[in-house]
């Protein structure tokens, strides 16, 4: 018997959530755990491996909570882990701020709350399926270890919102997630819910800049259901935070190290263009940053939210650390200032009452963070002795969510005509020629300690191994 902490192995499914002691909801998720497992051999990772250097979760707490060791992925022990209990814990927001918060559900809230969660546990099959066929062309053996572990672990965050959805919401709750599985990325027929889920994600210029865009949309989504009056789902997203942070650091790394081969390639050969020395050039790399920040930028939703709002005052869905915000908590009788865009079709702001603008305040938490990737990026260019910088395009550009839906703005900011976008969009977003040649330099590298052409590698290995490790092992 292995006993770790509060997580316990010895189950069929791993758990801290003491899943013996609800034989019926056992009895559920353990139907649901096989087609689960032929959704993971038909949609997860193609790349055939012997195993692979993972970390496991095997306590909750803030210290010694995963265990290193190599694993045959497709024995993964998936596994339900919830954040320890605060029996004193209150709501922090909204009408009911001050009461108990919720371990059951409220009845008047059933519907949006399974909502919420259906939305967050579409997303986390999505992205494995994205990205299944990348390990084909995994630039090192050190690369391919952490694609495959932001692999795991976002089929252990399907877990997380699945044991949600048969514990609270009944035979709905199982329904839901039986459709979890049955959407696809891409799907023309059952696509996933959220656009950006159904974009692909061909090569690793594309898996990083999703790791470091799109999971940081994910690290703020979990960071406002994490404040949730409902217990269960604030427990669950705390920890699914833990995990999440290992992804964005393989995209804010894997994007430096780009960035720092390219300016190598530069310096080296004295040249604007990486691209015929076997790295990628800057207005490349650029472009992807463009379209990733942007496509990103639309999962926050529209400017303004009457459903968000609604989220807000009943206790659902709080802001990004909303109890170091210096208010009152009901922001009933506050405004803010939004985007919008004039008569004229300008790009202007007016404000609104600030709990209908809940989505821009994400938002603005997300840019800011965004910001600091690119400042990280622009020193090693400046560290180089390289002129060139890097930058966000303007929040309106290239949107299809909101007031700047249908709105042609360049990534400075100014305001188009169709005929100037369809003149400049190539200039500023991926071309087919562009992606020919990123796909071109998709080698694999599986060779021990070797690496691609196209990046540097990275400072520290995975758990105090080096670069050279045999992180995984292949077929």
């Amino acid at each position: 018997m292995i006993v770790v902490g509060t997580a316990d192995y010895t189950e069929r499914i791993p758990n801290n959530v003491d899943l013996a002691d609800d034989r019926r909801l056992q009895r559920a998720l353990e139907s649901w755990q096989p087609k689960f497992h032929t959704w993971w051999a038909e949609m997860g990772p193609e790349l055939p491996t012997e195993d692979v250097y993972l970390r496991t979760a095997v306590n909750v707490g803030r210290d010694g909570w995963a265990h290193f060791d190599h694993v045959v992925v497709n024995e993964y022990r998936w596994g339900i882990f919830l954040a320890d209990r605060k029996d004193d814990r209150s709501i922090a927001f909204g009408e009911h701020k001050g009461e108990p918060a919720w371990q059951k559900v409220p009845g008047e809230y059933r519907s949006d709350l399974q909502r919420l969660i259906v939305v967050q546990g579409d997303t986390e099959p999505a992205s494995v399926e994205q990205q299944r066929r990348l390990g084909y062309t995994a630039p090192s053996l050190y690369d391919l270890r952490n694609l495959f572990q932001v692999n795991v672990e976002e089929g252990r965050h399907l877990w997380a919102m699945v044991y949600l959805l048969h514990a609270y919401f009944g035979r709905e709750g199982r329904e839901e997630a039986e459709a979890l599985l049955q959407r696809n990325s891409g799907s023309e027929d059952s696509p996933r819910i959220l656009g950006a889920f159904n974009e692909e994600t061909p090569d690793w210029l594309s898996f990083f800049m999703f790791t470091y865009f799109t999971d940081r949309d994910g690290k703020y989504q979990l960071g406002t259901l994490k404040e949730s009056g409902f217990d269960p789902l604030s427990r669950t997203c705390e920890f699914m935070l833990k995990e999440e942070s290992h992804h964005m650091f393989v995209g804010t790394t894997g994007i430096d190290r780009v960035v720092e081969r390219t300016a190598q390639l530069m310096v080296e050969h004295d040249t604007d263009d990486a691209g015929p020395h076997g790295g990628f050039p800057l207005q490349v790399i650029q472009k992807y940053l463009n379209f990733h920040y942007s496509v990103s930028l639309d999962l926050f939703g529209g400017e303004t939210s009457t459903n968000v709002a609604n989220y807000y005052s009943a206790g659902l869905k709080g802001r990004w650390a909303e109890e170091r915000r210096r208010d009152d908590h009901r922001l009933t009788d506050d405004g803010a200032w939004v985007d919008a865009v004039d008569e004229d079709g300008h790009l202007t702001q007016v404000e609104v009452l600030a709990l209908t603008a809940l989505n821009t305040d994400l938002r603005r938490e997300y840019i800011a963070d965004c910001e600091t990737g690119v400042k990280r990026w622009n020193r090693i260019l400046e560290s180089a002795g390289l002129p060139h910088r890097l930058y966000l395009p303007h929040r309106a550009f290239n949107r299809k969510v909101g007031v700047f839906a249908g709105v042609n703005v360049a990534p400075d900011g100014q305001v188009l005509s169709e005929e100037e976008w369809e003149r400049g969009k190539n200039a500023w977003l991926p071309t087919d020629a562009n992606k020919a040649h990123v796909s071109s330099l998709m080698r694999p590298v599986y060779e021990r300690g070797k690496i691609a052409s196209w990046l540097a590698p990275p400072r520290n290995g995975i758990n105090g191994k080096p670069f050279d490790y045999e992180y995984v092992h292949l077929t």
